[in-house]
């Protein structure tokens, strides 16, 4: 049995899931990490762990190197694995990984991934298309970087999560009224990017051993940074079911590249990139960690697997059976229209009755509710078929026509 550790600082809904399914693993005993206390867990939780460890800080590697051999004392035998889903928590895991000698990417390779300035500057390095950048630590260097490669400009934090904090610069007004708000400085410097123009997608993957064997592959509809500018609009993520078409080849020549570039040997991966009107790509940003935003259930539904079981079975067991495409799926986030709480939600009823056999699983907003203020609104439908076309088509129409009324 492999006793491993899971360090999930807050036990949000999609974290307990991949806590308890790798805890249900054959051949795994597992621990939770924490920072609530133990009668705070869901109960079926508790029945398949056989430890529990509070920390203050999960993000504090230290504290994770106290807690790792505090619950291999209580049970006479060293935690042989860490892991974790949340972003801000991959560096302290690794390092807690240095600190103990346990298997899995070490801080280095981690933070390769998580500092986006370093991430780019390592791609590059390795002759591969990223977007022209720079770390300002000053206002003059912005300006500077500006002046260079001109606009539209993306402005972010170096080891930003989900698009946050990203902002477009269209012009040297944006430039300076960003400043004049968040003027970079050495303590607290910005990532300033090139803007990228053209289709943005998601190449999904499981590396073993340093070659990638399996991946998937998925559109935004529109791109992230569109849908953080406008919180009215209504998006999408589209899994084609045809994913080895012409038109990919490039991106599955650049990602397992970038992913070898970066360090990674074994493990499932996130990485964002664009396609230009040329057919050329770039890649914009790589997470080493399962990807969110209802998109592991997306995979999931696209390939008759529960990617929930399979991303802690590689990662604790060292096993993934690698998943043919079988369908289509699409996601649409459905974002509140005015202000206040949730009011009401228009046109269930016939997207319903004209789309409801396409539907695998949805969340509908609740009258009272309080909007989540992020990118992925208040609810979301999930469809699939095994025409991509079909799934297209029923995204547009959830997207159009079911409108969450706030107020």
């Amino acid at each position: 049995m492999v006793f491993a550790a899971f360090v999930a600082p807050y036990l949000l809904e999609a974290t307990v899931r991949f806590v308890d399914s790798a805890a249900r693993l054959d051949g795994v005993d597992l621990a939770l990490v924490t920072h609530e206390p133990v009668d705070r867990l869901p109960f079926s939780l508790r029945e398949s762990l056989v430890a529990h460890w509070r920390v203050e800080d999960a993000l504090d590697a230290g504290q994770l190197v106290d807690a790792a051999r505090g619950l291999g004392a209580q049970a006479g035998r060293p935690v042989e694995r860490i892991l974790g889903v949340l972003e801000q928590a991959q560096v302290p895991i690794a390092q807690a990984r240095d600190a103990l000698g346990l298997p899995g990417a070490d801080a280095a390779t981690t933070e390769n991934f998580r500092d986006k300035n370093r991430m780019k500057d390592v791609l590059r390095a390795a002759g591969l298309p990223v977007a022209r950048h720079r770390l300002v630590g000053s206002p003059d260097d912005a300006v500077a970087f500006a002046d260079q490669v001109g606009f539209p400009l993306v402005v972010k934090p170096p080891a930003g999560a989900g698009a946050r904090s990203t902002f477009r610069l269209d012009d040297v007004g944006a430039l300076g009224r960003w400043i004049e708000v968040a003027p970079p400085s050495g303590a607290n410097p910005t990532l300033v990017e090139e803007f990228l123009a053209g289709e943005e997608y998601s190449y999904d993957s499981v590396m073993v051993d340093g070659q990638v064997v399996w991946h998937s592959i998925s559109r935004y509809l529109p791109a992230p940074l569109e849908v953080l500018h406008n919180p009215w609009i209504q998006w999408a993520v589209l899994l084609p079911r045809e994913i080895d078409a012409p038109e990919l080849d490039a991106i599955r020549d650049v990602g397992p590249a970038a992913l070898r570039a970066l360090g990674l040997r074994t493990g499932l991966s996130h990485m964002e990139w664009f396609r230009r009107a040329d057919g050329s790509v770039a890649v914009s940003e790589v997470g080493a960690r399962p990807p969110g935003a209802q998109l592991t259930s997306a995979i999931s539904y696209a390939h008759d697997i529960d990617l929930y079981v399979a991303w802690p079975r590689l990662m604790l067991l060292d096993q993934f059976d690698p998943p043919p495409r079988r369908w289509a799926v699409g996601v649409v986030y459905l974002r509140g229209q005015g202000a206040g709480r949730v009011r009401d939600v228009h046109g269930v009823d016939a997207l319903h009755r004209d789309l409801g056999h396409l539907v695998v699983e949805a969340r509908l907003p609740m009258p009272g509710q309080v909007p989540t203020g992020t990118y992925e609104g208040e609810g979301y439908v999930i469809v699939r078929h095994e025409q991509t076309g079909v799934v297209a088509e029923a995204l547009d129409r959830i997207r159009s026509e079911l409108r969450v009324e706030l107020g």
